[in-house]
C-alpha cells in the first residue's frame, strides 16, 4: 500500500504562485506514474497534469498549459507541481496520485484559494 501526502496549498492572491509536492510514505515516488488532480467546490474531480514512470513525459489539461510544471525531485522521492500566474478558477482541492498503469493510489489532498 502507498500513502501519498500532499503539501503546500494555501490562499494566494490572482497571478501569484504556489508549489505543491507530493511525497509516498516510506518510499520513493521512482517507478510510479504520478498525477495531480482537482475538484472545485460544486464540481466534478478532472486531471490537471501527470509525469510517466519511465520518461518522465509531462502532460497537462489545456487550462493549465505554460502555467503549471509537474516535476520530479532529484531524488525522485517526490513529485512537484509548481502552479503560476494562479486564477480564481484554480481554487481547488489538489489531489495526488500515483500507481504503475492506474492511478491507484490517492492523497487526501491539499486546498488551494485563489482571491480575486
Amino acid at each position: 500500500q502507498v500513502q501519498l501526502v500532499e503539501f503546500g496549498g494555501g490562499l494566494v492572491q490572482t497571478g501569484g504562485s504556489l508549489r505543491l509536492s507530493c511525497a509516498a510514505s516510506g518510499r520513493t515516488l521512482s517507478g510510479y506514474r504520478v498525477a495531480w488532480f482537482r475538484q472545485a467546490p460544486g464540481k466534478e474531480r478532472e486531471f490537471v497534469a501527470g509525469i510517466n514512470k519511465n520518461t518522465d513525459g509531462t502532460y497537462y489539461t489545456d487550462s493549465v498549459k505554460g502555467r503549471f510544471t509537474i516535476s520530479r525531485d532529484n531524488a525522485k522521492s517526490a513529485v512537484s507541481l509548481q502552479m503560476n500566474d494562479l486564477k480564481p478558477e484554480d481554487t481547488a482541492l489538489y489531489y495526488c496520485a500515483a500507481g504503475y498503469v492506474d492511478y491507484d493510489y490517492w492523497g487526501q489532498g491539499t486546498r488551494v484559494t485563489v482571491s480575486s
